[in-house]
């Protein structure tokens, strides 16, 4: 986390529980609990994006599936239908 060992994560709240006076307390953990809070969210609304677009792109494939094989035989049908012209001339 942060290239913070947990030793020295923790080393750093006691010291900081002792830096702040008691009094203050209450408005530290309920600052914490908001910051945890919009973390949260940030996270669920990145997981909702990243599954909302791999539905789209796995929605997008057949599509794209469809189109490289429709256009595979259209070019098919219009190469044999180019050299049948060119035999007929020949």
């Amino acid at each position: 986390m942060l290239g913070i060992s947990w030793t020295e994560f923790v080393v750093i709240i006691l010291i900081s529980i002792c830096m702040i006076p008691v009094k203050y307390w209450p408005d530290v953990f309920r600052f914490f609990g908001k910051c945890v809070k919009w973390v949260r969210n940030m996270i669920w609304k990145i997981s909702d994006v990243s599954e909302q677009v791999k539905e789209r792109l796995d929605l997008e494939k057949p599509i794209n599936d469809l189109i490289a094989n429709a256009t595979e035989d259209i070019l098919k049908k219009q190469s044999k239908k180019i050299l049948k012209t060119t035999r007929i001339k020949k």
